[in-house]
């Protein structure tokens, strides 16, 4: 069967756009591919979810063993949550699938590579539960001093 090199992009929501992985993960492509086929797959949702529709595509070419190799920017756009990845870790590992992180320079296929992929699945964890008490800490003092967001006026649809 013929297997190719995933590349992986994830942004959080429509406002955001992939510019700013493209050209590192088109660059490790032109460097390191060499001659393999190569898809990428996007998605617009937040990292807290596996429940991606690229992702879930990328999912069932790894089930049915037609990929080689995952690329991604950073880990922190394959997902947020630290036993989510680390599950996802276990998985390629377990397939012999190799796992690169451009930005974070992860190559799975090494014990220190595996070894930094969970430290980093940890703080992405830690970051995205600092983030959420921020903003639950910034609610409540809007809400105290009586300020008020979101919806519309009142009778519009």
């Amino acid at each position: 069967m013929d297997q190719h090199i995933a590349v992986y992009i994830r942004v959080s929501s429509a406002k955001q756009n992939m510019r700013s992985q493209k050209p590192d993960l088109e660059r490790w492509v032109k460097a390191y591919a060499e001659g393999r086929d190569v898809k990428w797959y996007t998605d617009t949702a937040t990292g807290k979810t596996m429940d991606r529709p690229g992702w879930k595509r990328l999912e069932s070419d790894i089930d049915t063993g037609k990929v080689s190799t995952v690329v991604c920017w950073r880990l922190d756009r394959l997902g947020r949550t630290a036993s989510g990845l680390t599950a996802l870790f276990e998985k390629l590992t377990a397939r012999k699938i190799n796992l690169v992180s451009v930005r974070d320079g992860i190559d799975l296929s090494t014990p220190a590579g595996r070894l930094i992929a969970n430290v980093l699945a940890s703080v992405a964890a830690y970051e995205t539960e600092v983030r959420g008490e921020r903003v639950a800490a910034g609610q409540a003092a809007a809400r105290a001093a009586g300020k008020s967001w979101g919806g519309s006026q009142k009778g519009r649809r």
